[in-house]
Protein backbone atom coordinates (compact mmCIF):
# COMPACT_ATOMS: atom_id res chain seq x y z
CA UNK A 1 0.00 0.00 0.00
CA UNK A 2 1.27 3.58 -0.74
CA UNK A 3 2.71 5.74 2.09
CA UNK A 4 1.44 8.98 0.45
CA UNK A 5 -0.73 11.48 1.83
CA UNK A 6 -3.76 12.58 -0.03
CA UNK A 7 -2.83 15.81 -1.77
CA UNK A 8 -4.29 18.96 -0.68
CA UNK A 9 -3.93 22.60 -2.07
CA UNK A 10 -0.48 24.38 -1.91
CA UNK A 11 -2.31 27.26 -0.93
CA UNK A 12 -2.82 26.07 2.21
CA UNK A 13 1.04 25.75 3.05
CA UNK A 14 1.90 28.08 5.98
CA UNK A 15 -1.11 29.51 6.18
CA UNK A 16 -1.67 31.47 9.55
CA UNK A 17 -3.88 30.56 12.40
CA UNK A 18 -6.20 32.20 13.45
CA UNK A 19 -5.19 32.83 17.22
CA UNK A 20 -8.65 33.44 19.89
CA UNK A 21 -8.62 35.31 22.85
CA UNK A 22 -7.90 33.34 25.84
CA UNK A 23 -10.26 32.31 28.35
CA UNK A 24 -10.57 33.58 32.14
CA UNK A 25 -8.83 30.82 33.79
CA UNK A 26 -11.52 28.61 35.91
CA UNK A 27 -11.12 28.38 39.13
CA UNK A 28 -7.28 30.14 39.29
CA UNK A 29 -6.15 33.23 39.96
CA UNK A 30 -7.72 35.39 36.71
CA UNK A 31 -11.41 36.34 36.65
CA UNK A 32 -11.96 38.65 33.74
CA UNK A 33 -11.70 38.28 29.84
CA UNK A 34 -10.74 41.03 28.15
CA UNK A 35 -9.19 39.28 24.95
CA UNK A 36 -11.89 38.48 22.84
CA UNK A 37 -13.85 42.51 22.34
CA UNK A 38 -17.32 40.00 23.60
CA UNK A 39 -19.92 42.12 25.26
CA UNK A 40 -19.77 41.28 28.71
CA UNK A 41 -24.01 42.05 29.45
CA UNK A 42 -26.16 38.85 29.03
CA UNK A 43 -28.64 38.74 26.54
CA UNK A 44 -30.83 41.84 25.61
CA UNK A 45 -34.56 41.69 26.80
CA UNK A 46 -36.54 39.19 25.20
CA UNK A 47 -33.71 37.62 23.54
CA UNK A 48 -33.67 34.30 25.68
CA UNK A 49 -37.25 33.36 25.43
CA UNK A 50 -36.84 33.76 22.06
CA UNK A 51 -34.04 31.14 21.95
CA UNK A 52 -35.49 28.98 24.52
CA UNK A 53 -38.49 28.33 22.06
CA UNK A 54 -36.01 28.19 18.67
CA UNK A 55 -33.88 25.67 20.91
CA UNK A 56 -37.31 23.47 21.35
CA UNK A 57 -37.12 22.53 17.40
CA UNK A 58 -33.72 21.98 16.52
CA UNK A 59 -34.16 18.48 15.29
CA UNK A 60 -34.98 20.69 12.17
CA UNK A 61 -33.11 22.95 10.05
CA UNK A 62 -33.17 26.59 9.97
CA UNK A 63 -35.02 28.50 7.53
CA UNK A 64 -31.94 28.78 4.77
CA UNK A 65 -33.01 31.58 3.70
CA UNK A 66 -33.08 33.62 6.91
CA UNK A 67 -36.68 35.18 5.81
CA UNK A 68 -37.30 36.82 9.22
CA UNK A 69 -34.06 38.19 9.89
CA UNK A 70 -33.56 39.36 6.38
CA UNK A 71 -37.14 40.87 6.30
CA UNK A 72 -36.00 42.69 9.72
CA UNK A 73 -32.70 44.05 8.07
CA UNK A 74 -34.19 45.27 5.09
CA UNK A 75 -37.17 47.56 8.03
CA UNK A 76 -33.98 47.95 9.84
CA UNK A 77 -31.17 49.75 7.48
CA UNK A 78 -34.02 50.17 4.60
CA UNK A 79 -32.48 48.22 1.57
CA UNK A 80 -33.90 45.70 -0.76
CA UNK A 81 -34.39 42.22 0.55
CA UNK A 82 -31.82 41.66 -2.37
CA UNK A 83 -29.43 43.62 -1.36
CA UNK A 84 -29.31 41.43 1.78
CA UNK A 85 -26.73 38.41 2.72
CA UNK A 86 -26.32 36.43 5.82
CA UNK A 87 -23.60 34.40 6.73
CA UNK A 88 -22.06 32.82 10.68
CA UNK A 89 -20.61 36.15 11.74
CA UNK A 90 -18.92 38.85 9.50
CA UNK A 91 -16.18 36.99 9.13
CA UNK A 92 -17.69 33.80 7.84
CA UNK A 93 -19.87 36.49 5.02
CA UNK A 94 -15.90 38.40 4.48
CA UNK A 95 -14.72 34.55 3.46
CA UNK A 96 -17.86 34.51 1.12
CA UNK A 97 -17.03 37.92 -0.43
CA UNK A 98 -13.69 36.49 -0.97
CA UNK A 99 -15.03 33.64 -2.42
CA UNK A 100 -17.06 35.39 -4.78
CA UNK A 101 -14.40 37.82 -6.10
CA UNK A 102 -10.98 36.21 -5.41
CA UNK A 103 -8.89 33.50 -6.61
CA UNK A 104 -5.30 32.20 -7.79
CA UNK A 105 -3.83 35.45 -9.40
CA UNK A 106 -6.03 37.97 -7.98
CA UNK A 107 -5.16 40.36 -4.79
CA UNK A 108 -6.97 41.61 -1.97
CA UNK A 109 -5.83 44.77 -0.27
CA UNK A 110 -5.94 45.63 3.45
CA UNK A 111 -4.15 46.99 5.86
CA UNK A 112 -1.83 45.59 8.55
CA UNK A 113 -2.40 45.12 11.25
CA UNK A 114 -5.83 44.80 11.02
CA UNK A 115 -8.68 41.90 11.46
CA UNK A 116 -6.46 38.91 12.38
CA UNK A 117 -8.52 36.76 10.48
CA UNK A 118 -7.89 38.77 6.54
CA UNK A 119 -5.27 36.80 6.10
CA UNK A 120 -6.70 33.36 6.49
CA UNK A 121 -9.36 34.01 4.38
CA UNK A 122 -7.42 35.78 1.24
CA UNK A 123 -4.67 32.67 1.94
CA UNK A 124 -7.74 30.12 1.79
CA UNK A 125 -8.76 31.23 -1.60
CA UNK A 126 -5.71 31.67 -3.19
CA UNK A 127 -5.44 35.08 -3.89
CA UNK A 128 -2.53 37.31 -2.34
CA UNK A 129 -2.54 39.55 0.42
CA UNK A 130 -1.20 43.19 -0.06
CA UNK A 131 -0.27 44.39 3.13
CA UNK A 132 -0.48 48.25 3.37
CA UNK A 133 1.24 49.32 6.72
CA UNK A 134 -0.48 51.73 9.09
CA UNK A 135 0.75 55.09 9.34
CA UNK A 136 2.83 56.23 12.43
CA UNK A 137 -0.71 56.87 14.30
CA UNK A 138 -2.24 53.17 13.43
CA UNK A 139 -4.75 54.32 10.90
CA UNK A 140 -5.51 53.14 7.63
CA UNK A 141 -2.77 54.39 4.99
CA UNK A 142 -5.28 55.00 2.33
CA UNK A 143 -3.63 56.89 -0.06
CA UNK A 144 -1.09 53.79 0.03
CA UNK A 145 -3.64 51.18 -0.10
CA UNK A 146 -5.08 53.18 -3.60
CA UNK A 147 -1.18 52.84 -5.08
CA UNK A 148 -1.15 49.48 -4.12
CA UNK A 149 -3.91 48.90 -6.75
CA UNK A 150 -3.32 47.03 -9.32
CA UNK A 151 -4.94 45.07 -12.52
CA UNK A 152 -5.08 42.47 -10.36
CA UNK A 153 -6.62 43.55 -7.65
CA UNK A 154 -10.42 42.58 -7.14
CA UNK A 155 -11.24 43.44 -3.27
CA UNK A 156 -10.31 45.76 -0.80
CA UNK A 157 -11.16 45.91 3.22
CA UNK A 158 -10.90 49.10 5.14
CA UNK A 159 -11.95 47.96 8.86
CA UNK A 160 -13.50 50.77 10.04
CA UNK A 161 -12.87 51.40 12.97
CA UNK A 162 -10.07 48.84 12.88
CA UNK A 163 -9.60 45.73 14.92
CA UNK A 164 -7.07 45.64 16.96
CA UNK A 165 -6.26 49.25 16.87
CA UNK A 166 -9.82 51.39 16.97
CA UNK A 167 -8.74 53.82 15.04
CA UNK A 168 -10.61 55.52 12.01
CA UNK A 169 -10.45 56.44 9.28
CA UNK A 170 -13.08 59.97 8.86
CA UNK A 171 -15.70 60.50 5.48
CA UNK A 172 -13.60 62.91 3.68
CA UNK A 173 -10.44 60.74 3.34
CA UNK A 174 -12.98 57.82 2.26
CA UNK A 175 -14.50 59.42 0.10
CA UNK A 176 -11.57 60.43 -1.91
CA UNK A 177 -10.03 56.91 -1.54
CA UNK A 178 -13.41 55.44 -3.28
CA UNK A 179 -13.15 57.94 -5.85
CA UNK A 180 -10.17 56.93 -6.81
CA UNK A 181 -10.86 52.87 -7.00
CA UNK A 182 -11.95 51.62 -10.12
CA UNK A 183 -15.46 50.22 -10.42
CA UNK A 184 -15.06 46.95 -10.64
CA UNK A 185 -13.33 46.69 -7.68
CA UNK A 186 -15.10 45.98 -4.70
CA UNK A 187 -14.48 47.94 -1.65
CA UNK A 188 -15.89 46.13 1.58
CA UNK A 189 -16.23 48.29 4.53
CA UNK A 190 -15.63 46.00 7.92
CA UNK A 191 -17.89 47.46 10.14
CA UNK A 192 -18.43 45.07 13.09
CA UNK A 193 -17.82 47.94 15.84
CA UNK A 194 -19.82 50.97 14.27
CA UNK A 195 -22.42 50.75 17.17
CA UNK A 196 -19.69 52.61 19.37
CA UNK A 197 -18.48 55.15 17.25
CA UNK A 198 -19.25 58.72 18.24
CA UNK A 199 -17.54 60.55 15.82
CA UNK A 200 -19.65 62.29 13.64
CA UNK A 201 -17.01 62.63 10.83
CA UNK A 202 -17.00 58.96 11.05
CA UNK A 203 -19.59 57.95 8.02
CA UNK A 204 -21.77 55.08 8.01
CA UNK A 205 -20.97 52.63 5.40
CA UNK A 206 -24.67 52.11 4.49
CA UNK A 207 -24.76 55.68 3.14
CA UNK A 208 -21.67 55.18 0.89
CA UNK A 209 -23.29 51.73 0.12
CA UNK A 210 -26.43 53.82 -1.75
CA UNK A 211 -24.29 56.04 -4.19
CA UNK A 212 -21.82 53.53 -5.06
CA UNK A 213 -22.35 49.77 -6.56
CA UNK A 214 -18.88 48.43 -5.85
CA UNK A 215 -19.39 49.09 -2.02
CA UNK A 216 -20.22 46.40 0.50
CA UNK A 217 -20.89 46.80 4.34
CA UNK A 218 -20.06 44.49 6.55
CA UNK A 219 -21.86 44.17 10.10
CA UNK A 220 -21.86 41.67 12.92
CA UNK A 221 -24.63 40.98 15.99
CA UNK A 222 -21.34 39.74 17.96
CA UNK A 223 -20.12 42.79 19.55
CA UNK A 224 -22.85 45.41 20.26
CA UNK A 225 -25.78 42.91 20.16
CA UNK A 226 -23.66 40.21 22.59
CA UNK A 227 -24.51 37.40 20.31
CA UNK A 228 -20.91 36.18 19.98
CA UNK A 229 -21.48 32.73 20.66
CA UNK A 230 -24.09 32.31 17.84
CA UNK A 231 -22.20 33.53 15.12
CA UNK A 232 -24.50 35.50 12.80
CA UNK A 233 -23.47 38.57 10.98
CA UNK A 234 -24.44 40.15 7.11
CA UNK A 235 -24.08 42.00 4.18
CA UNK A 236 -25.45 44.78 2.84
CA UNK A 237 -24.61 45.09 -1.48
CA UNK A 238 -25.91 45.45 -4.32
CA UNK A 239 -27.53 43.03 -5.85
CA UNK A 240 -25.03 41.09 -8.31
CA UNK A 241 -23.14 41.21 -5.14
CA UNK A 242 -25.31 39.94 -2.34
CA UNK A 243 -26.55 37.14 -4.78
CA UNK A 244 -23.05 35.92 -5.26
CA UNK A 245 -22.61 35.69 -1.63
CA UNK A 246 -26.04 33.73 -0.60
CA UNK A 247 -24.51 31.16 -3.39
CA UNK A 248 -21.24 30.83 -1.84
CA UNK A 249 -23.19 30.57 1.63
CA UNK A 250 -23.02 27.73 4.13
CA UNK A 251 -26.29 25.93 3.37
CA UNK A 252 -28.59 25.98 6.81
CA UNK A 253 -24.92 27.77 8.02
CA UNK A 254 -26.88 30.27 9.94
CA UNK A 255 -29.09 28.35 12.61
CA UNK A 256 -32.75 29.04 13.97
CA UNK A 257 -31.53 30.22 17.15
CA UNK A 258 -29.20 32.61 15.80
CA UNK A 259 -31.56 34.14 13.12
CA UNK A 260 -34.47 34.40 16.28
CA UNK A 261 -31.47 35.84 18.72
CA UNK A 262 -30.99 38.47 16.20
CA UNK A 263 -34.28 39.55 15.10
CA UNK A 264 -35.27 39.80 18.83
CA UNK A 265 -32.12 41.97 19.38
CA UNK A 266 -33.26 44.10 16.79
CA UNK A 267 -36.27 44.50 18.12
CA UNK A 268 -34.79 45.65 21.76
CA UNK A 269 -32.80 48.35 20.41
CA UNK A 270 -33.90 50.85 23.14
CA UNK A 271 -31.94 48.56 26.11
CA UNK A 272 -28.98 48.02 23.35
CA UNK A 273 -28.41 51.75 22.80
CA UNK A 274 -28.44 52.06 27.05
CA UNK A 275 -25.55 49.31 26.91
CA UNK A 276 -23.78 50.77 24.45
CA UNK A 277 -23.57 53.98 25.88
CA UNK A 278 -22.50 52.42 29.00
CA UNK A 279 -19.67 50.49 27.03
CA UNK A 280 -18.68 53.49 25.32
CA UNK A 281 -18.39 55.82 28.83
CA UNK A 282 -16.15 53.21 30.39
CA UNK A 283 -14.20 53.00 27.11
CA UNK A 284 -13.39 56.87 27.58
CA UNK A 285 -12.74 56.25 31.11
CA UNK A 286 -10.47 53.87 30.64
CA UNK A 287 -8.59 55.33 27.23
CA UNK A 288 -8.58 58.43 29.67
CA UNK A 289 -7.02 56.96 32.71
CA UNK A 290 -4.31 55.36 30.30
CA UNK A 291 -3.53 58.63 28.72
CA UNK A 292 -3.01 60.00 32.57
CA UNK A 293 -0.63 57.48 33.30
CA UNK A 294 1.57 58.65 30.29
CA UNK A 295 0.73 55.66 27.76
CA UNK A 296 0.43 56.61 24.19
CA UNK A 297 -2.84 55.37 23.61
CA UNK A 298 -4.43 55.91 19.74
CA UNK A 299 -7.77 57.61 19.58
CA UNK A 300 -10.57 54.36 20.05
CA UNK A 301 -14.41 54.29 18.62
CA UNK A 302 -14.49 50.35 18.92
CA UNK A 303 -14.88 48.64 22.31
CA UNK A 304 -11.40 47.63 23.20
CA UNK A 305 -8.05 49.89 23.78
CA UNK A 306 -4.99 49.30 21.87
CA UNK A 307 -1.24 49.56 23.35
CA UNK A 308 1.83 49.23 21.21
CA UNK A 309 4.62 47.50 23.56
CA UNK A 310 6.48 46.22 20.84
CA UNK A 311 9.54 43.71 22.74
CA UNK A 312 6.86 44.02 25.86
CA UNK A 313 4.01 42.68 24.89
CA UNK A 314 4.40 39.35 26.59
CA UNK A 315 5.60 40.76 29.13
CA UNK A 316 2.39 43.31 29.54
CA UNK A 317 -0.11 40.68 28.83
CA UNK A 318 1.69 38.38 31.80
CA UNK A 319 1.34 41.41 33.95
CA UNK A 320 -2.12 41.80 33.50
CA UNK A 321 -2.98 38.14 33.65
CA UNK A 322 -1.84 38.25 37.34
CA UNK A 323 -3.82 40.89 38.30
CA UNK A 324 -6.79 39.03 37.31
CA UNK A 325 -7.70 40.46 33.29
CA UNK A 326 -6.81 38.48 30.39
CA UNK A 327 -5.86 40.82 27.48
CA UNK A 328 -4.72 39.85 23.84
CA UNK A 329 -1.61 40.19 22.70
CA UNK A 330 0.20 40.34 19.54
CA UNK A 331 3.81 39.45 19.40
CA UNK A 332 6.04 41.84 18.85
CA UNK A 333 3.46 44.46 18.15
CA UNK A 334 1.30 45.74 21.30
CA UNK A 335 -1.77 44.22 23.25
CA UNK A 336 -5.58 45.03 22.43
CA UNK A 337 -7.82 45.16 25.20
CA UNK A 338 -11.39 44.71 25.28
CA UNK A 339 -13.78 46.99 27.65
CA UNK A 340 -15.77 44.90 30.06
CA UNK A 341 -17.26 44.59 33.16
CA UNK A 342 -16.35 48.24 35.34
CA UNK A 343 -14.75 45.78 38.17
CA UNK A 344 -12.12 44.31 34.78
CA UNK A 345 -11.58 47.89 33.97
CA UNK A 346 -10.59 48.92 37.43
CA UNK A 347 -7.98 45.95 37.14
CA UNK A 348 -6.89 46.69 34.17
CA UNK A 349 -5.98 50.17 34.93
CA UNK A 350 -4.51 48.85 37.91
CA UNK A 351 -2.29 46.56 36.37
CA UNK A 352 -1.01 49.24 33.49
CA UNK A 353 -0.44 51.73 36.30
CA UNK A 354 1.93 49.66 37.74
CA UNK A 355 3.60 48.08 34.75
CA UNK A 356 4.38 51.57 33.71
CA UNK A 357 6.24 52.52 36.85
CA UNK A 358 8.23 49.37 35.91
CA UNK A 359 9.81 50.96 32.80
Amino acid sequence: MSETSPKLRAELDGIPSYVPGRPAAVGGPVTYKLSSNENPYLPLPGVMERVTAAAGVFNRYPDMACTGLMNELADRFDVPVAHLATGTGSVGVAQQLIQATSGPGDEVVYAWRSFEAYPIIVQISGARSVQVPLTAGDVHDLDAMAGAITDRTRMILVCNPNNPTGTVVRRAELERFLDRVPSDVLVVLDEAYREFNRDPEIPDGVELYRERPNVAVLRTFSKAYGLAGLRVGFAIAHEPVAAALRKTAVPFGVSQIAQDAAVASLRAEDALLERVDALVVERDRVHRGLLEQGWTVPETQANFVWLRLGERTQEFAAACERAGVVVRPFGGEGVRVTIGEVAANDLFLQAAEAFRKEL
